[in-house]
């Protein structure tokens, strides 16, 4: 028996002399949210293609409740893609449960639970207009119904949050977290880093077609930097530059000292200077927030990429889908899962 777990493991893709992916591996356990993060061209994208079966991997396998993925098993994956995917000039409710059937529901189940998450979504008064006459705030609704509708047991979402407004992400957050409480591993790649800091239950860090770190934001921030916050009203400025242990030192808007210390270093020197410069109102650390660890872990730690092949990662350009419903049965990316 499996354990509802979405698996991937050693996954390698090459395009020529460019490296897309090398031995990416992770787990999103079932019920987990994942926040999948890193820069343009790290490899997120390309990884949610081969678990979609988009793109076939040179090396490695994924895997979903123990067992290789299947068609059957990849048509109960629902899959956002970044660009999106719908037909503009295809009616919204038609186009939903067209897309409901093409994963296996019948015509009336499609249809209701094209209703039900078209008003779960705040977009049921839209259901007969066109894709194309829509804001982009409920296309990407629109977008995550259709990762929805067909009830997947894994969803996969490529920047789900994009476009939307403060109201649309709270919507979209409250989604994903009552999939997750149903047992739907969820990946989801972004790069509003404090979103994915507050939503996901584990993250991992890709850097050049690699993972680079991975676990709770706590257990990341247990292995970053400490920054030390010193409230030190009569401290010259530079008073803890040479101290044993800092690594740096800054002034924030209200004037306190924020100081970066190394690994294990020990903080009462610093707290005695302080107090050698008078009164000491603050003395506190401060563990990293994502955006600062994202920073260090890929600058740190992501495997060296020759300048060329560099170059040609960023000339690369996304495979467009050009498919259309009818003749071959299929619907762009979402039919693709």
């Amino acid at each position: 028996m499996g354990d509802g777990a979405l698996q991937i493991d050693g996954l390698s893709k090459r395009y020529g002399d460019v490296v897309a992916l090398r031995d990416m591996t992770f787990d999103v356990r079932a019920g987990e949210l994942f926040g999948f993060v890193g820069s343009n061209g790290a490899g997120k994208t390309t990884t949610m293609r081969i678990v979609l079966g988009v793109l076939a991997a040179d090396a490695g396998d994924v895997r979903y409740d123990g067992a290789p993925l299947t068609i059957d098993t990849r048509r109960r994956i629902g899959y956002m893609p970044e660009e999106r995917g719908l037909y503009p000039k295809m009616r919204v409710g038609e186009q939903l449960e067209y897309l409901a059937q093409l994963h296996g529901m019948d015509a009336h189940t499609a249809r209701i639970a094209t209703r039900v998450w078209a008003e779960r979504l705040d977009i049921a008064h839209r259901l007969d207009d066109d894709v194309q006459t829509l804001s982009l705030g409920n296309q990407q609704r629109a977008q995550l119904a259709a990762a929805l509708v067909h009830d997947p047991v894994v969803l996969v979402l490529d920047e789900p949050f994009s476009g939307l407004d403060p109201i649309a992400v709270d919507v979209m957050s409250d989604v994903l977290r009552e999939r997750a409480a149903a047992g739907v591993p969820t990946v989801f790649s972004s790069h509003q880093l404090d979103l994915v800091e507050r939503l996901c239950d584990r993250v991992g860090i890709v850097a050049a077609g690699s993972i680079v770190a991975a676990g709770t934001v706590d257990e990341l921030r247990a292995g970053g930097e400490s920054i030390l916050v010193v409230d030190a009203p009569g401290a010259p400025a530079g008073w803890a530059d040479t101290l044993p242990g800092v690594l740096s030192t800054s002034r924030d808007a209200t004037g306190r000292t924020e100081i970066t210390l190394a690994r294990g270093a020990d903080d009462q020197p610093i707290l005695r200077a302080a107090l050698t410069t008078g009164p000491v109102r603050e003395f506190a650390h401060r563990r990293p927030a994502l955006s600062q660890l994202f920073r260090e872990v890929v600058t740190q730690q992501a495997p060296a990429e020759p300048p060329q092949q560099q170059r040609r990662r960023r000339r690369a350009k996304p495979i467009q889908d050009t498919s259309r419903p009818g003749r071959h049965g299929t619907s762009g990316r979402n039919a693709r899962a």
